[in-house]
């Protein structure tokens, strides 16, 4: 199988991307392929660790850690998570952050990417 890219430019509030791109991470994995999952902007908020999930409401913690059990490379982009406050100190376990250059050499590594976002 091969490998995929997909970065989620997450705008604010109501936005269904960050939905759409672990959903689409879920699949690839499952059929196989390699994933490496970059998040920014807004979408950074998924790297906080011990988000508490409400009924009826987006919660993406659980089915983030059970992809990530399964292989999922997930990368925050650290310039935009320190700029919303969100510090290693309370990043999830298996959640990395790394800059813009890891986006671009996963990008140039992958058999496909899906930039997904950033309207």
């Amino acid at each position: 199988m091969g490998k995929l890219t997909i970065g989620c430019f997450s705008s604010l509030v109501g936005s269904m991307t960050l939905d759409f791109a672990v959903k689409l991470c879920a699949a690839a994995i499952d059929k196989g392929h390699k994933v490496d999952f970059w998040v920014s902007g807004n979408g950074t908020m998924l790297s906080i660790k011990d988000q508490r999930a409400f009924k009826d409401y987006s919660a993406l913690e659980k089915p983030l850690k059970e992809l990530m059990a399964k292989g999922l490379n997930v990368t925050a982009c650290e310039a935009c998570a320190e700029a919303r406050g969100y510090h290693k100190d309370n990043t999830m376990e298996g959640f990395k952050r790394h800059s813009m250059d890891w986006y671009l050499a996963s990008a140039f590594d992958a058999d496909r990417v899906l930039h997904i976002g950033g309207e």
